[in-house]
């Protein structure tokens, strides 16, 4: 599974927990929830960040091939 489509799932699920965390006052589900929404930003972050990695070898190989 792809880095952005991982950080996607992570996002969502941390957000549910987080949620339901407030929601119950469980604090500790809350934080987790937290903590897996955050993982799942950096992990689209790095996803976006390799897209981009990639495009810019394949444009820089198309420039030189010229």
């Amino acid at each position: 599974m792809s880095d952005k489509m991982t950080g996607k799932v992570n996002e969502a699920v941390g957000a549910t927990h987080k949620k339901l965390g407030d929601v119950t006052g469980n604090n500790e589900m809350e934080a987790r929830g937290a903590a897996q929404e955050a993982k799942g930003h950096v992990q689209v972050a790095t996803g976006k960040a390799k897209d981009n990695l990639h495009g810019a070898k394949k444009a820089a190989k198309k420039v030189a091939g010229r």
